[in-house]
Formats: C-alpha cells, structure tokens, sequence
C-alpha cells in the first residue's frame, strides 16, 4: 500500500484588497496614501480598506474617516465600488483554478485552494508554488497576495493571518517543525477566538496558544463547564483540535452554491419615526429581494425583519420572523409580511437601520396553484417589471410609494452588499 500524502492547502488572503483595487485602477495614486470609506455624507464615514501607506500614517479600518483624515492631511478618499471588487475577485479565483481545480472562496479577498495533486504536476515545493501564484495575480490583477500554507484550512488561515502577512515575501509554512511560533501567540491570534473567548479563558489561566493546545482535552471541558456553570465539551473541542491545527474539513469550491436565504438591508439618514415612512422602506425592500429571488428561480417560505436604532451603546431594536402560508416570490405578499412583523414588533422608537429578508427557499420549478385571489396575475406582473428594468435599468419602475422623500429606493439600487456599485 503506498503511503497517503499529507494534504498542502493554501490561503491567498490579498492585502488591502478594497484600497488595491482602487491603486491598481488609478496608477497615479500608486505612491500616495489611500483608504476606501462609506459616503461621510450619508453618516458612514468609516475606512473599510487602508493601503500600507496610509496605514503607516497610523490609520486602521473601521476607524471614523474625519479622524483618518486628520492623522493623514494628503489623504486620497475614494468611495467603495463593490461591482469592481467582485470582479476582481472572481479574476483572481480563476487564476487560481488554473491551478487546482479546488479552490474555496472564504470571503470577497482570501480564497483556500488544495494544491496537493498539483504540486507533482508543477514538480515544485510549496513554497515555490506560491510564489508563483503571487507573481501571476500581482502581473494580471495589480494585486499583491499574502498566502499561509497548511496540511489544513486551519493551520493555513492562521500561517496567513500571523506569519505570510509579516513576512517580506508574503508566504509562511505552519507544520509540525514550528508549531511552538504559533503556540507562543496569545490566545486571540487563533482563528475563531475574539475578545470575550480570550476573556473567559485568561479566567482559566489559559493566554497563550501553546498553553491551550496543551491542557488535556478531558481537563478543559471540566474547567469551561465549571467557569461556564453549562456543558461546554463541543466549544471546548473546538478550541482545542483548533489550537493543535486540527481540521479534517475539504476544500470545496461549491460550498457557497446552497443559497438559504435572500436579505436586503439599509441604514437611513435620519432616524425614522413615523410608520408611513417605515413602509416605504419595507415595500422597497420587498421589492428588490423578490426581484433577485425571481432571477435567481427562488421561492421563499419566511420572512424575517428587524430595525434597530442609532444608539449603540443602548441597542434597541427586534428580529423576528414568520412563516408564509405558501411560498411565495412575491413583492407584496412579502411586504405585508414584513409589515405584520413590524404591527406586532415594533414599539415605536426612533429606527436607523432596516433589514428584510426571504428564506426557506425553494425552486420556483413547481409550486401550488391558487383557485382563489391573484396571485397568477401578480406574478405576471413582477416578472414583466423585471423584463422592463432589465431594458431600461433598476429605476425604470417601482412602486409609487417610492417617490415620496422617505424612498431610499435610489441608494439601494446603487449598492451591492451595503457599499457603492
């Protein structure tokens, strides 16, 4: 029997994926300091991406852009272009399947790939073959990549986060020669664990890596159940197989393809407390969630819907959802929902922020047909709306509630995922 090979998994992380994009667009601003960061006028004003010139002016992500502005006077500011980014995105996914056909995207810019049949096949090491994939990405797309390699998904995310993102060459290793590099870290560079983990577990007398992934598994569920005063033994599993880079999960390219639901958000200008105006936001997002559910051949069983207001360090705010009595991929049977929800949830305090969403879904192949109502009529209806948007764009028609001054209507339609097209 010939001995199994150890798998070799990469993570390509890119840096400063969004602020890339934009130098890689722009080559004039290609030594000047650049973030990308939500529209100040609309009050979201914070850096989503930061190029490593102006993060050595001291500016960090998801800080406030007035204050990014002040470390940083010469500051190039440019809105983010999600469309672009997603383009980019499947760019750099494509040059990596020329690589592998296993390739796992595990968000918009870092992607797993298995390259242990292709190592024979390319007859190099790792190491050299992730240069080479750093070369081919960096020529075609203007993008520098950072890429952790593993024996798993764990051990190479956390060989990116913690070592290739570091290093000069961008590339970093994390086997079993130097595991004692990753256990000296603290307990909150290992994937999965934040602030409140790192918490309970310097409780425990637990700070680094290497003191976690060596406290017998049996003793760390007994300490975690006793601090925790509940059964934590699967938390504690997974915290500790984590720790010692243990994961037995492939690499699998299609492991986003099962949708489970389809959801729309917004964030208003102003706080909004009157009813009316609410609706006009919940009739529009009904509008553009069923609309992509058509294109997409969906039909969806729950609705869900929640507001919250501008005070963060006093959330208020719900979520709750209901189930339809048949499925639907209707606009306003969608809104009525979402508006029932709101009748039953919602008590009336100041709103800043909206979101709706369909789930449960189905394919739209084959569903029950009604003797009673309009529903055949209605259907009818949305997709020949669908037809004339395509034609003439996504403001060729909408509901007339859109055209009072509460509509956000014209700012959804310009976004993809919260940010500018």
């Amino acid at each position: 029997m010939h001995k199994r090979h150890q798998r070799v998994i990469f993570l390509a992380d890119c840096q400063s994926f969004y602020a890339s994009v934009e130098k890689a667009s722009h080559p004039a601003y290609k030594n000047k300091p650049l973030v990308v960061s939500g529209d100040p006028s609309r009050r979201s004003g914070i850096i989503l991406a930061a190029c490593p010139l102006a993060k050595e002016s001291g500016i960090t992500t998801a800080e406030a852009l007035w204050q990014a502005q002040q470390k940083c006077p010469g500051l190039i500011v440019m809105k983010p272009r999600m469309s672009a980014y997603i383009r980019v995105s499947l760019q750099i996914m494509s040059i990596l399947e020329s690589y592998s056909d296993l390739v796992e995207p595990f968000s918009i810019d870092e992607q797993f790939i298995d390259v242990t049949a292709s190592l024979s096949h390319f007859g190099c090491s790792p190491v050299e073959l992730a240069g080479h994939i750093q070369m081919r990405i960096e020529k075609e797309t203007g993008i520098r990549t950072r890429i952790g390699i593993g024996r798993n998904k764990i051990l190479a995310k956390m060989a990116c986060d913690n070592f290739a993102k570091k290093n000069k060459d961008g590339i970093y290793e994390l086997n079993e020669h130097n595991m004692d590099a990753l256990w000296s870290c603290p307990v909150n560079k290992m994937f999965g664990v934040g602030s409140r983990t790192m918490r309970h577990l310097a409780r425990l007398g637990i700070h680094t890596i290497g003191e976690l992934a060596h406290t017998p598994l049996g003793e760390l569920k007994q300490k975690m159940k006793r601090y925790m005063r509940k059964n934590c033994d699967i938390w504690s599993e997974v915290l500790w197989r984590t720790a010692n880079g243990c994961d037995d999960s492939p690499v699998t390219p299609d492991a986003f393809d099962g949708q489970k639901g389809i959801g729309r958000q917004t964030t208003l200008p102003v706080d909004y407390n009157v009813r009316e105006d609410i609706d006009v936001v919940l009739n529009e997002l009904s509008m553009l969630i069923c609309e992509r559910a058509r294109a997409k051949g969906y039909m969806g069983s729950v609705v869900q819907a929640g507001a919250q207001g501008a005070d963060f360090d006093r959330p208020v705010g719900f979520s709750r959802q209901m189930k339809l009595p048949e499925p639907t991929q209707i606009s306003r049977e969608v809104y009525a929902a979402a508006k029932k929800l709101f009748d039953t949830h919602w008590d009336g305090g100041p709103v800043r922020k909206i979101w709706l969403s369909l789930g449960e879904l189905q394919n739209d192949d084959v569903y029950q047909l009604s003797l009673f109502g309009d529903r055949e009529r209605l259907m009818h209806l949305e997709h020949t709306m669908d037809e004339i948007r395509g034609m003439f764009g996504p403001s060729s028609v909408y509901f007339g509630s859109s055209l009072k001054h509460t509509s956000q209507l014209k700012f959804l339609n310009a976004k993809i995922g919260g940010h500018y097209k």
